[in-house]
């Protein structure tokens, strides 16, 4: 009974502090991963299953009074810079700057693993889901499989990975938010150039970003799983 009495020391109350923040970032981020799994089960049943295009055909015309060849042009660079000819080499250089550079393979494994696993799991779900491409692109049609986005999904996976980083290891609050924000518009950005340039619909970047969002957080927490057990 005196042990249940005793009052906590300083390193006590730091302890059930951390841990009380821990536990609150553990339930936000659990909270996000229900909620972008439901949404993306909300647009397979609304946009697939039920067939209702209202939502992609409002979308595109509200982007229509805005497209110009100046905005052409930003988007054709953002739509690039999503695609596997930037994602690609982008990744492998990362992997390489963590392995050789940083001498951190973990790091570096966990780049491989997560850039990998969400490209399979980006075709297998357009095989799944078998959508066509739009018939009106704005310039060039591009090839294979509309629903979801890999542009939208593998942007969330990629600069969601560094906005993960940022928010765990660069201690400036001022330059941590930049970042973040940063990070956050080329994800957004890279989304809309794909409904811009008219090669997805408005759901396809939407269903990207919640799957996107899904499987970094599932990768993440099984990682850090797995690099707990090791450790034990």
């Amino acid at each position: 009974m005196d042990e249940i009495n005793k009052p906590l020391n300083g390193s006590d109350t730091a302890e059930v502090k951390r841990s009380l923040r821990l536990f609150s970032k553990e339930f936000l981020i659990a909270t996000l991963a229900f909620i972008c799994l439901m949404a993306f089960f909300t647009l397979v049943k609304v946009i697939l299953i039920d067939e209702n295009k209202v939502f992609d055909q409002e979308i595109y015309a509200l982007i229509e009074p805005h497209t110009n060849d100046t905005t052409s042009r930003i988007m054709v660079i953002a739509s690039w810079i999503g695609g596997t000819q930037f994602m690609l080499p982008a990744n492998m250089l990362l992997i390489c700057y963590f392995l050789f550079v940083r001498k951190n393979r973990w790091q570096s494994i966990k780049f491989g693993v997560i850039a990998l696993s969400s490209v399979c799991m980006m075709h297998l779900l357009k095989l799944l889901f078998n959508r066509p491409r739009p018939l009106i692109p704005l310039l060039e049609p591009a090839h294979g499989l509309s629903f979801p986005s890999g542009h939208a999904m593998t942007s969330i996976t990629f600069f969601g990975l560094f906005i993960y980083l940022t928010s765990s290891y660069v201690k400036n609050v001022f330059l941590r938010v930049f970042l973040i924000v940063l990070l956050l518009s080329f994800i957004l950005t890279i989304g809309y150039s794909r409904v811009y340039l008219r090669v997805h619909y408005p759901s396809d970047v939407l269903a990207g970003y919640c799957m996107g969002t899904v499987w970094l957080i599932f990768c993440l927490w099984t990682l850090k799983k797995f690099e707990r057990k090791e450790r034990t």
